[in-house]
């Protein structure tokens, strides 16, 4: 017994942790998007600078959902900047493209494809731990960052 509380605790951690990767992932993305929110520019302003309005406010609620799923699974979600850059695989924007809108959807839809990359193996994760909690958030996010995924891949046509 005590041998499988200690392999439960150590497949926690693991969670928490890849968790928290998702977490400080969520943070630099919001950022980033908000940055091109910011300088975008050109012909197609008003469209791209609403567009990129609606996906910062999408990933908020996501940012807000997956800190408390940590706390509900007794783990303790990073919970600053040094933190947050320090685990994530996003990478901050440069801002050196802002007006090109081609390469700012592309660079989106990598980090999107990062994002569902990482929700369907903290998926797996979770169902193979029968972890429903943490499985059925997943489908959440996998649905979601799909359809954006589909969005930009439609409008790059």
């Amino acid at each position: 017994n005590i041998k499988k509380e200690k392999i439960y605790k150590i497949k926690e951690k693991i969670m928490e942790k890849k968790l928290n990767v998702l977490l400080s992932d969520l943070i630099v993305f919001y950022h980033k998007l908000q940055n091109f929110h910011w300088y975008v520019s050109g012909l197609n302003f008003f469209q791209v600078h609403g567009q990129l309005e609606e996906m910062y406010n999408g990933i908020l609620p996501q940012i807000d959902s997956i800190g408390e799923l940590i706390l509900m699974i007794n783990g303790k979600p990073v919970s600053n900047m040094k933190q947050f850059l320090e685990n994530a695989e996003i990478e901050e924007s440069e801002g050196e493209f802002q007006n090109d809108v081609k390469k700012i959807f592309e660079v989106l839809k990598e980090d999107y494809k990062h994002l569902l990359n990482k929700a369907e193996e903290i998926k797996a994760d979770a169902d193979d731990k029968n972890d429903y909690l943490v499985s059925a958030n997943m489908d959440e996010l996998i649905g979601s960052y799909s359809k954006v995924i589909w969005m930009i891949s439609q409008a790059s046509k």
